[in-house]
């Protein structure tokens, strides 16, 4: 297998690599240059027609793409530790999780730093993508809001029972909108108290 993907503060890759720490698993990796616009090469299109990263490519040649799905095939083929869950109520819940933190929380991020944040500015003008800035702070607002939700939420040391593929996502989530100017609120002690928890795993250094 071999694993196209990118440095941080790209979070999507970033959840393989984890993801692959804790299974105690080493892929070569072919980094993919976003900043450069690599992603929308001609070679990488042929991998991922979407453009994005992570990309991982079978021993067959074939591809996968979608962090989550990439994490999932992971799974299959070394299912210990488990970190999509064993009972059917582990699977649902963390599958729930990992649902919701992407749809509350990623969203918004990325939809400011696609629209207002000053590092995608020049790539989005070359990329002939138009901006809406007032769309982009209009969702920071939300950003800082749903992390407060999740905060809400908090019931244990961890986002959906044990250790899992729900923290992982969620870190690597948490962790870019702190690179994008939007860390968890002051007043979100759970969930602070959990990204400690979580970034003093090895696998959080991947």
């Amino acid at each position: 297998m071999k694993l196209y993907d990118e440095n941080m503060p790209a979070p999507n890759p970033r959840r393989v690599r984890m993801f692959l720490a804790e299974k105690g698993l080493t892929v070569p990796t072919v980094r993919v240059q976003l900043g450069k616009g690599e992603h929308k090469s001609p070679s990488h299109i042929a991998r991922n027609a979407l453009g994005q990263v992570p990309v991982l490519e079978l021993d067959d040649g074939s591809t996968l793409s979608e962090s989550v799905s990439i994490c999932r095939y992971i799974e299959a083929l070394h299912p210990e530790p488990p970190l999509f869950g064993r009972t059917p109520k582990e699977i649902g819940t963390i599958d729930m999780w990992i649902r919701r933190v992407e749809m509350q929380v990623m969203v918004p991020l990325g939809a400011v730093w696609v629209n207002c944040h000053p590092a995608t500015e020049a790539y989005m003008k070359a990329m002939g993508v138009k901006r809406f800035p007032d769309y982009g702070e209009q969702n920071r607002a939300r950003a800082f809001n749903r992390l407060e939700w999740l905060d809400s939420q908090m019931e244990g040391d961890f986002i959906a029972g044990d250790f899992s593929a729900a923290d992982i996502v969620a870190l690597s989530i948490v962790d870019f909108g702190a690179f994008i100017d939007i860390p968890i609120p002051p007043g979100a002690r759970r969930l602070r108290a959990w990204h400690e928890r979580v970034s003093k795993r090895r696998s959080a250094k991947a």
